[in-house]
């Protein structure tokens, strides 16, 4: 019997560059859904803040707090920065109102790596703006560079487009966007497990 290792026919080569296609697919729908599940967090924590922010009598001085307790439990967890926590709340405030509106708007913010929401919301003036540059995103898989170079260019302002309704795909596996999805920090940051975790403690018996 040949040995296809060692002289590897076509019928071979094709099933095997289908099957490196879907381990990366498969890594890329992994990455996508960690990501989609931190930033769905993130989410619900700016609005947990901004909503006892106005009930009670708590100003912006108890986040620095709520960092300095959180990064203590979670010391591996950039995410719990004090800066980071200000931008979720920001991410969150920018787009409040809208979100209001529209149940489906978070779904669709969180499809793309948190440094491009910041990004987006740091340049943009408006939120059809933002949601232009949100959906162009995930069409074209710009990398954050690329993004921002778009937006400075007033690309949006040019083609005065709307924003259709989004697209439930994947990015384009071998799109800057999908290797910075892959290579997110935040989205490492959030699975790493610290050191007092048990294994009774993962199992929710704690």
């Amino acid at each position: 019997m040949r040995d296809c290792t060692e002289t590897p026919d076509n019928e071979y080569k094709n099933w095997l560059k289908a099957l490196k296609q879907k381990v990366m697919s498969t890594q890329l729908k992994a990455a996508v859904q960690v990501n989609s599940t931190l930033l769905a967090f993130y989410w619900e924590l700016a609005e947990e803040i901004v909503f006892r922010q106005a009930s009670s009598q708590w100003g912006d001085g108890f986040l620095k707090q709520l960092s300095k307790d959180m990064m203590s439990e979670f010391p591996e967890i950039k995410g719990f920065s004090l800066s980071n926590i200000k931008y979720s709340r920001q991410w969150y405030l920018f787009y409040s109102d809208e979100a209001i509106k529209s149940q489906q708007l978070v779904g669709q913010l969180i499809q793309i790596p948190w440094g491009h929401n910041l990004k987006i919301v740091s340049k943009c003036r408006s939120v059809a703006e933002a949601l232009y540059y949100v959906q162009n995103t995930l069409e074209y898989g710009w990398s954050r560079n690329v993004l921002a170079h778009q937006i400075e260019s007033g690309l949006w302002q040019r083609e005065g487009a709307v924003p259709s309704n989004f697209s439930a795909t994947l990015p384009a596996v071998q799109s800057d966007l999908a290797q910075q999805t892959l290579k997110g920090p935040y989205v490492f940051d959030f699975l790493t497990l610290t050191k007092s975790y048990s294994e009774r403690g993962l199992r929710g018996e704690l």
